[in-house]
């Protein structure tokens, strides 16, 4: 099992959902970074569960920097974060251990780690494990903002209601870095109001998020294989309910012709920008120094509590399932800092590779 993600910036996660402890290991780091630890708490009271449109499993998120850190700052050495896991029922899980649930990683977890694998609440698999993320990443992208580069999520969609696009992006990073909940425009109530309905019929609901990155400079990322969107995406696609990534213009390429497409440039002060940003602030896998902007989309909960027809993997028969226990009608509000975390530790990645691991110091 594979739990290392970056190259020369590297991210460790260990732990399972209902075991004592989960955590993570940050490692090529540079010395001198400053820790908040009230900030961690910030962030981390971001993902937590609020109110009737997402999961009872409220964990307070106890953490404990165990090493990495002296007096106040990282050391340079692997910055290793614990958090507890104290809100715990596993017996919700002991009578379907053998069923599929649908759209879960149940089987194929059983067929891959031949049935060794802890199956309580997902286990290494659930999404308790973004915490640390959140944890690690909330240290990052403080530094990051020292250096002027703004990292920002927001709920572009959910339930057919829409949020506007980004407009003037670092302002409003800087706005959203103040709101519990992610949305530019005030949809709060709506969005709630139409999750609530949906979770009334023991459904659940997905959507779309909009994230973005300002302060880059050019030149991050490689032409072929560690491209700036394949390297993205693949830290995306590691959090689990991302189903989909568009950069730019993305799938409304094919409405355009190249001369609506095309970013033209031009001077401002010295500096070269680009008229419009259908690419998304990338040209042949390579940051241009505009913003670098994508959406996402987050797939429906799949744990719902409406009878589905699924297997039972160990008698190898077909049968019927009704999830009980305690889940989210929708992640898609929880899982932005998760996005802006991940996205904290892959653009840490990207810097170091280029300018060395010095570069937040």
């Amino acid at each position: 099992m594979k739990n290392v993600l970056g190259t020369n910036v590297t991210l460790t996660l260990f732990g399972e959902s209902h075991n004592e402890m989960i955590g993570a290991t940050l490692d090529g780091i540079c010395p001198g970074i400053k820790i908040d630890e009230e900030d961690i708490k910030i962030q981390l009271s971001k993902r937590r569960p609020q109110g009737k449109t997402e999961t009872p499993r409220v964990e307070n998120d106890n953490f404990k920097i165990i090493s990495g850190v002296f007096n106040g700052h990282t050391t340079g050495a692997p910055l290793t974060i614990l958090i507890e896991n104290s809100n715990i029922k596993s017996k919700d899980y002991s009578k379907i251990q053998n069923i599929a649930r649908p759209s879960h990683i149940d089987y194929v977890a059983y067929e891959k780690y031949h049935g060794y694998n802890d199956y309580r609440g997902g286990g290494h698999f659930s999404g308790r494990i973004t915490a640390p993320i959140v944890a690690i990443g909330s240290i990052l992208l403080k530094a990051l903002k020292e250096k002027g580069i703004y990292i920002g999520t927001h709920i572009l969609e959910c339930a057919g209601v829409h949020d506007r696009k980004f407009k003037n992006i670092e302002n409003d990073i800087k706005e959203l870095s103040t709101k519990e909940y992610p949305v530019l425009d005030d949809i709060k109530d709506e969005i709630t109001e139409k999750i609530l309905e949906i979770a009334s019929n023991n459904d659940s609901v997905g959507g779309i998020l909009q994230s973005a990155i300002t302060g880059l400079p050019v030149g991050l990322g490689e032409p072929w294989f560690t491209s700036v969107e394949g390297t993205i995406a693949n830290a995306m696609f590691s959090i689990g309910g991302v189903k989909g990534i568009e950069f730019g213009a993305g799938f409304n390429f094919k409405n355009m012709t190249g001369s609506i497409a095309n970013d033209n440039f031009y001077y401002d002060n010295n500096v070269v920008k680009t008229s419009t940003n259908n690419n998304g602030g990338v040209n042949g896998g390579i940051t241009n120094g505009m913003p670098v902007v994508f959406n996402l989309a987050i797939k429906p909960t799949p744990s719902i509590s409406i009878e589905q027809d699924t297997i039972d993997f160990v008698n190898k028969e077909n049968t019927k399932l009704e999830i009980t226990g305690r889940h989210d009608p929708a992640i898609i509000r929880r899982i932005a800092i998760v996005i802006d975390s991940m996205l904290a530790i892959v653009v840490c990645d990207m810097l170091a590779t280029r300018y060395g691991n010095d570069f937040l110091k």
